[in-house]
């Protein structure tokens, strides 16, 4: 592996790209360094669990784009661009990922606001007399 590799991942509304390469095991978001960007340690391990996983924590950098969403959907994005580009990297960690349930896309989606109702599903107050 001598140059960049390239993956995109998505969650909700957040859109990730990401950048693999050999090194030391940095990772970089939207030029940050990783604890400066997700304060909350759980979204520093979801983002580092496909690494760990394939037992390439130290050994890859990677650096990545994320717009759109929250902190969270950011997080997720980022691990499945991670997962994805890991794959294209190595066709042999595909198993290894897709029992952990990390290669296929979380698609659940907010549901939009219906008329005549105060959200999605709830309704307004319905008074009888």
């Amino acid at each position: 592996m001598a140059e960049a590799i390239y993956a995109t991942g998505k969650r909700k509304n957040a859109i990730a790209r990401v950048w693999l390469s050999p090194g030391e095991g940095k990772i970089i978001v939207n030029a940050k360094v990783l604890g400066d960007y997700f304060g909350r340690e759980t979204l520093q391990m979801m983002v580092r669990q496909p690494l760990e996983l394939v037992e390439r924590i130290g050994k890859i950098n990677v650096s990545a784009n994320v717009c759109g969403g929250g902190l969270s959907g950011q997080a997720g994005a980022i691990r499945h661009g991670i997962t994805k580009a890991l794959v294209l990297m190595d066709s042999a960690l595909r198993e290894k990922l897709k029992k952990e349930g990390l290669i296929t896309r979380d698609s659940r989606e907010k549901e939009r606001k219906k008329y005549g109702q105060k959200g999605a599903r709830k309704k307004f107050q319905f008074s009888k007399r």
